[in-house]
């Protein structure tokens, strides 16, 4: 393979680098919840992914953002990252990590509607039948995790954390006008790390409680799914012409978390769910068909 053609391969052997980082936090999520609480583990990690970043950004010599700016990257970094994390990891705890990936890959599907809505992005009778079908995959999923007459609380958190997802990845449309990927990533990051202060109590009570192979996952994901797949991602998005290329990726993400917690943990997930799965997943594929050359 000469240069060009490496060049050219490099942003997708990235992008499948972050699809497989981002897969593995599932079930690695999963396994954390036993020793610590939601908010203590989201603090861990992101103070050393927070740490990782800004080590980064230090060395390269990134500009911080500009005073004016600063607000909408603060935003970014309490919807996009606390509110996010926090019922990521809260509705996790109270479902099959392998449904979780289900309902958290439905983000796609919130955006494209708010696309529509505030940025006044077309669409046709093809989106809105993706549209369609991913919802009734959710609904498949959702009637998985029914107790009674009563809908798993999880199954509502993780749709939530879906939401703060696609509004967040909204607010970085915005910030892409003038800011670079690695700008807009790192730095809510940091913020929303610094809302996360809040359950530094819960996390000294815990972290001596916790086994140590719970905190060496701990490490694992504040360093691989968050600050290096994160920077991958970044340069996977920088480096290909339409964001459609590199996006399609994150359509495996879901099935690799299943089969990683399959093989991690045991579980086994219900059939249905994998069902409404597949059919969230060609949902979204369905809404991307016109996008692509």
């Amino acid at each position: 393979m000469d240069k060009p053609q490496k060049r050219k391969a490099l942003p997708y052997l990235a992008a499948s680098g972050t699809v497989l980082f981002w897969a593995s936090a599932f079930p690695a999520v999963k396994y954390a919840l036993e020793y610590y609480s939601p908010g203590a583990l989201m603090l861990f990690r992101f103070l050393i992914a927070s740490v990782l970043l800004m080590t980064y950004c230090a060395i390269k010599k990134v500009a911080l953002p500009k005073a004016k700016d600063l607000p909408l990257f603060i935003l970014c970094g309490f919807l996009g990252l606390f509110v996010y994390m926090w019922a990521f990891n809260a509705g996790t705890d109270l479902v099959p990590s392998g449904v979780s990936g289900f309902i958290i890959a439905s983000a796609p599907v919130f955006t494209l509607i708010l696309s529509i809505a505030f940025l006044k992005e077309k669409s046709g009778i093809l989106v809105w039948v993706g549209v369609l079908a991913s919802f009734g995959g959710i609904i498949i999923i959702a009637a998985t995790q029914m107790y009674g007459l009563q809908l798993n609380v999880g199954v509502w958190l993780l749709l939530g954390a879906a939401l703060s997802a696609s509004i967040f990845i909204i607010l970085q449309r915005r910030l892409l006008k003038t800011y670079t990927p690695m700008q807009i990533t790192a730095y809510p990051i940091v913020l929303g790390t610094a809302f996360m202060l809040i359950f530094t109590p819960s996390l000294i009570r815990e972290m001596p409680q916790a086994s140590l192979s719970a905190n060496l996952v701990v490490v694992y994901l504040g360093v691989f799914p968050a600050a290096i797949a994160y920077l991958l991602w970044g340069y996977a998005l920088a480096g290909v012409a339409k964001t459609v290329y590199i996006t399609s990726f994150l359509y495996l993400s879901p099935f690799l978390a299943s089969f990683m917690a399959f093989i991690w943990l045991g579980e086994r997930m219900p059939p249905m769910a994998f069902v409404g799965g597949v059919v969230v997943v060609l949902g979204m594929v369905v809404t991307n068909l016109k996008k692509t050359p």
